[in-house]
């Protein structure tokens, strides 16, 4: 239903993070600065999004901006903000597993269009 009312209205949807950047909070990693948190929400009611490239991140299968005002670059790309890549990508993983694996509990019936656009465990 939502899908259908943000198709039908041409309706815009962002993730922003708001918490932990580049690893856990043991591993000495920063909250994302709230100023780059206000310059994304700004970016996208805007629409400074529009002319903007994105990628894909195959594991959690959204795109996100490579770029915005005010933001520098390296802070779009969770996995770029991580020293260890290799741990980013068995937290990631195991982060997409658990979401996959709940709402699989949760909606066993669930349309397998929409099990197709939620995250994607590579393990």
């Amino acid at each position: 239903m939502l899908g259908d009312k943000l198709d039908a209205y041409g309706t815009k949807v962002y993730l922003v993070n708001t918490g932990w950047a580049g690893g856990s909070a043991a591993d000495g990693a920063k909250r994302m600065k709230l100023s780059y948190t206000r310059a994304m929400v700004t970016a996208a009611l805007t629409g400074a999004f529009d002319e903007i490239e994105f990628k894909h991140h195959d594991v959690f299968n959204v795109d996100y901006p490579v770029s915005c005002p005010g933001v520098p670059d390296d802070k779009l790309d969770a996995r770029g903000m991580w020293a260890d890549k290799a741990a980013y990508d068995v937290q990631a993983d195991k982060l997409a597993a658990l979401f996959a694996n709940n709402f699989a509990e949760k909606y066993p019936y669930m349309d397998a269009d929409i099990v197709a656009a939620g995250p994607k465990p590579k393990n």
